[in-house]
């Protein structure tokens, strides 16, 4: 999709995503994909997607991070055994 009032492409958003998010691109670049973002829906919709999406995916690697000590225990109880 491209419209000549856009500085900046979709496919340059998508490129960009992960930096926007993180927040490490340049103020330039930036304030040129929020433009972008004010004309085009789905790529707003695409941010949104990837943000819950990186958040979920962060919480599910944090509730299955195994407890240190329950495994310790475990381990011990199984030398014992």
């Amino acid at each position: 999709m491209s419209h000549a009032r856009w500085d900046i492409s979709c496919q340059q958003v998508v490129e960009l995503v992960t930096e926007y998010l993180e927040g490490t691109l340049g103020p330039d670049v930036q304030a040129r994909l929020e433009a972008h973002l004010e004309f085009c829906d789905p790529c707003k919709e695409y941010i949104e997607q990837v943000r819950t999406t990186s958040r979920l995916a962060a919480e599910t690697a944090l509730e299955e991070r195994p407890d240190r000590e329950a495994l310790l225990a475990v381990f011990r109880t199984f030398n014992r055994a």
